[in-house]
């Protein structure tokens, strides 16, 4: 099952689930998918079930929907700052290959950085799959941002002006909620776009957070339940009438150096991440960016990024910020 949110004809959140190939309808009496998420959460219920305990209402053209802009993140928290967003590298099989090609032009004198990179990934594929009963390695994590730097599908990722690049990384991303008992819980799983300054981290491997520090986009829907195995979509640039960039991305555990369950382990083991009522949306890697094909993206440019089973396409215009007077006032 498919879910997301978008606004109704009097600018009102509504919620809508379907079947994929299916029909869309809205949930009854559905204040929010957050509401329903932590309906089942700290009731003991599945959230499919707490989904057909409300029932289904009018039909719904995503379609249209989207056309017309009125598509909000697929999940959000009454408090932005209570929304997470974080996520993790080096995890696919591939993915040390993409990092050294970005990392290998900076300089020669580099080669720390890199085996710091080699190192990572070796250590996932060593040791991100542990048998049952032990505890994995743990992966490189990051964070970029709360609920005020999710951007919902249709809307437009912007780069602040500093930024030396906007470049996007397909991704899955996990969507959680932390019940009242400090238990998270994953809905599902939704697409992502982890947007990223690249040249910020070519300059330097320890430039990584900052290059991190920026919007992402996720959705516009929630596929509900465990990931597939193996997980195969598209990323692709347009700019105008012409597909810039277009290359397929590999994800799911079939993929990964990385279990899903290890990832998760090592984001939740840390107790400020179970804090009861916080969202967290997971960015879980990629191996694949356009970056390292060499574009260089601009204002303009749209995003997109497709998986089968995941619902609608995720598209995102890019913008470049106004160049701001950042300064700070003595009390």
């Amino acid at each position: 099952m498919l879910i997301s949110q978008i606004k109704g004809s009097n600018g009102e959140l509504q919620v809508v689930v379907r079947e994929v190939g299916q029909a869309a309808h809205l949930v009854k009496g559905a204040k929010s998918v957050y509401a329903l998420a932590m309906e089942a959460a700290n009731g003991g219920k599945s959230l499919i079930e707490v989904i057909k305990a409300h029932g289904f209402g009018d039909v719904v053209d995503l379609g249209a929907a989207y056309a017309e802009g009125r598509f909000l993140t697929p999940i959000s928290h009454p408090d932005a700052a209570h929304l997470h967003l974080t996520g993790t590298g080096l995890t696919h099989l591939g993915s040390a290959a993409t990092r050294d090609s970005m990392h290998k032009k900076a300089s020669e004198a580099d080669a720390e950085t890199l085996t710091d990179s080699m190192k990572m990934f070796r250590m996932g594929l060593e040791g991100g799959k542990p048998k049952p009963g032990e505890k994995g390695v743990q992966p490189e994590w990051f964070y970029k941002g709360n609920g005020y730097a999710a951007v919902a599908a249709g809307q437009p990722l912007v780069s602040p002006s500093f930024a030396l690049d906007s470049g996007e990384e397909p991704e899955m991303a996990g969507i959680y909620v932390i019940s009242d008992k400090g238990q998270p819980f994953r809905i599902g799983f939704a697409l992502s776009n982890e947007f990223s300054d690249h040249v910020t981290e070519r300059q330097n491997y320890l430039f990584l957070a900052h290059s991190k520090l920026r919007q992402a986009s996720f959705g516009p829907e929630i596929r509900i339940g465990a990931a597939p195995e193996d997980i195969r979509g598209t990323s692709r640039i347009r700019r105008g009438s012409e597909v810039l960039f277009e290359k397929p991305f590999l994800s799911g555990e079939a993929n990964m150096s990385h279990t899903f369950a290890n990832l998760e382990y090592h984001h939740f083991k840390y107790d400020l991440f179970r804090v009861p009522g916080d969202v967290h949306v997971h960015m879980f890697g990629t191996a694949t960016l356009s970056f390292a094909d060499g574009i260089k993206t601009q204002q303009g440019d749209v995003f997109e990024i497709e998986a089968a089973d995941f619902g609608l396409p995720l598209k995102n215009p890019l913008k470049i910020a106004s160049e701001e007077t950042i300064s700070v006032q003595q009390l």
